[in-house]
């Protein structure tokens, strides 16, 4: 489920249908798996006009839709250091749950002021600890984005 949820706010969502499956989970293992699958997938399909957008500028200039955070905060001096969480184009900021049963998760913005995917509150630079709930990984849109309105009314989707 947690990789479903990276996988939303990234390029490629898909699964591995088929892999080992009397060994792996299933997307369709189970109602609950499904519906949290099915969400992510409609969040992933919401976001395709900021993905086209992020696309025309890899096309460019060859900036990758998935960007380490110091692209675009290079005077940032912990922006360079991390590495679990990513910019997703230039106004969404990701931090994947990657550790099995955390419902909170650790989470840097650069200097910039952030809303969070669901909550809509909004934070300033610095770590911050952010509930984590299945469903809900630790994403932020940059406030004065242009995509502010598409991705309010994505965040307000139907929860699990």
């Amino acid at each position: 489920m947690r990789w479903a949820e990276m996988a939303a706010f990234s390029p490629i969502f898909r699964t591995h249908e088929g892999n080992r499956p009397n060994s792996n989970w299933q997307f369709h293992s189970d109602s609950e798996t499904l519906k949290h699958f099915a969400r992510m997938a409609r969040i992933h399909a919401s976001l395709k006009n900021y993905v086209a957008e992020a696309l025309e500028e890899y096309y460019k200039h060859g900036i990758p839709l998935q960007r380490h955070v110091a692209m675009h905060y290079e005077n940032d001096p912990t922006a360079h250091n991390l590495q679990y969480q990513y910019l997703y184009g230039r106004d969404i900021i990701v931090a994947p749950v990657y550790i099995r049963g955390k419902k909170s998760w650790r989470v840097y913005l650069p200097n910039d002021v952030w809303i969070h995917f669901w909550s809509g509150v909004e934070f300033k630079s610095g770590w911050h600890t952010v509930a984590a709930p299945l469903g809900e990984p630790p994403v932020f849109w940059k406030k004065y984005s242009s995509w502010n309105d598409t991705f309010y009314k994505i965040s307000q989707q139907e929860h699990p």
